[in-house]
């Protein structure tokens, strides 16, 4: 389908998804496209939502919220429309790191259970099985799932398709869930947190992995729109490629944590790919790593 024939709803929010507070007192950012921005938005036509940061948790999202009126507009393309055929092999070292912290927060022991929440192919199944999980996982996308199925060998019985709000699982079953780069596709992060919380046992970990509202090329960018004098901003991609919803601060789980029953056990910031040529990439690399401005955030949640 053509982007630009995407069917959308708009739906205002009253209060911020992670915090609860009022909407009416967090600041206007700018506004967004349904399309790639380039250098200069103003010569474009399409529809644009306004981008919001929430004033208490630094939550970052649009008001109103587009939602299309079939997820798989959004979701449901190929595979390898986003992967080359080397992407469906699961290398040694993929999914290494998080395995290695989720053990050292959980104290492993063989044939703990493991959940990943949009496992797309199913490495990361693999990967925690492989290392002695007893992994399980859904996925929303029918192509990935397929895909993970039939090329990738993950089992029916452990892969399971459809949305978290669809989901069900017995309370406190898993030790550790994984949400990877997903909840800043979600349309209510808060909702998808606290359901993964009953599924998790107490002192079980979630390890979440989001864009930053912090990230330094965002606001980088947003300086260069203003300076053109315009009132268009970078962050988020609600209506197109990656449809990025939401970018959080680490006081959005913070705040969260408040409300809902768990800790922040451990966070770091990945600098990640920035887009710039290299000899600037050279200077703002370090310095997003110093000042932890870089594009993800990852948090690892404990449940009391």
């Amino acid at each position: 389908m053509n982007r630009q024939q995407l069917r959308y709803t708009f739906s205002y929010i009253d209060t911020c998804n992670m915090c609860g507070s009022p909407t009416r007192r967090h600041k206007v950012l700018g506004k967004r496209l349904n399309q790639s921005q380039g250098k200069n938005p103003r010569s474009k036509i399409g529809i644009t939502t306004t981008i919001v940061k929430c004033s208490n948790c630094e939550l970052i999202y649009s008001n109103p919220q587009p939602i299309p009126h079939d997820l798989q507009d959004h979701y449901g393309v190929l595979p390898e429309a986003y992967w080359t055929k080397e992407y469906f092999t699961v290398e040694d070292s993929y999914f290494k790191n998080e395995i290695t912290r989720a053990k050292e927060l959980i104290a492993f022991k063989d044939g703990m259970k493991s959940l990943d929440i949009g496992a797309g192919l199913g490495k990361a199944m693999l990967a925690l099985s492989k290392a002695g999980f007893d992994a399980h996982g859904f996925e929303a996308s029918e192509q990935f799932y397929e895909r993970a199925v039939s090329q990738m060998g993950v089992g029916r019985d452990k892969l399971m398709l459809g949305m978290i709000e669809n989901m069900s699982y017995p309370a406190g079953y898993f030790d550790f869930i994984s949400f990877g780069a997903v909840l800043e596709h979600l349309y209510n992060p808060s909702d998808s947190i606290e359901k993964a919380l009953k599924w998790l046992k107490p002192n079980g970990v979630i390890h979440i992995e989001v864009p930053s509202s912090a990230w330094l090329i965002n606001k980088l960018l947003n300086l260069f729109y203003k300076l053109k004098g315009t009132d268009y901003v970078s962050n988020i991609s609600p209506m197109h490629e990656p449809y990025h919803l939401y970018e959080f601060g680490l006081k959005s789980f913070h705040e969260h944590a408040k409300l809902h029953g768990y800790e922040v056990a451990w966070h770091e910031y990945y600098v990640c790919q920035t887009s710039m040529p290299k000899v600037i990439d050279y200077f703002l690399k370090p310095y997003m790593e110093w000042t932890n401005t870089g594009m993800q955030l990852c948090v690892w949640l404990r449940k009391r």
